[in-house]
């Protein structure tokens, strides 16, 4: 059997749905994280399985690249906790609650843009006013995507696919962070 044929069908699958990213939307998101930054806000990354480990990687970035506020919350003994007590369709929702202020942004990733612990934690960083950052695939009408300020949507229904794509598009977002503090520099 030929696998390359499958590694390349999957390569140009991500390619085709990285090069949609709608660059108006990335600019309001640039231009909220540079303005959380501004005000010493949080920027609280979360999400589930691949979602999660892109939320670690994103806000370990804005953390030691940007001096940004950046973080995830993927501790085991956390988020089982949290679950056992709360339930885990509201542990993040919790979290939220618990460690956000004011001024603080919420990114929240789901592949589905289905999940309820990710739609629970949409609708309480609404509750709190702050800002919802969303990036979601699968269904165009997902929920998730209807709740954020900003949303990020990626037309695949393959969790590899979409998992990358979201990562491909924040990492592009911190680039463009990156490369506006050289040229302040």
């Amino acid at each position: 059997m030929a696998f390359h044929l499958h590694a390349k069908n999957f390569l140009n699958n991500l390619d085709r749905a990285k090069a949609v990213l709608d660059f108006d939307q990335l600019n309001r998101f640039i231009k909220l994280i540079s303005s959380a930054k501004e005000q010493g806000s949080k920027v609280l990354f979360f999400g589930n399985g691949g979602s999660a480990a892109v939320a670690s990687h994103l806000s370990v970035d804005l953390m030691r690249s940007l001096n940004i506020r950046g973080l995830n919350f993927n501790e085991a003994d956390l988020i089982t906790c949290f679950s056992n007590d709360f339930g885990y369709g509201e542990w993040v929702a919790k979290t939220i609650k618990l460690h956000a202020d004011h001024g603080d942004v919420v990114v929240l990733v789901s592949s589905s843009g289905e999940s309820l612990n990710i739609i629970n934690a949409a609708k309480i960083a609404n509750d709190m006013g702050l800002d919802l950052v969303t990036f979601s695939g699968f269904d165009k009408n997902n929920r998730l995507r209807k709740l954020g300020s900003i949303n990020f949507w990626v037309d695949s229904t393959n969790y590899n696919v979409v998992e990358m794509t979201h990562h491909i598009w924040l990492l592009a977002m911190v680039e463009a962070l990156l490369e506006t503090e050289m040229k302040v520099s």
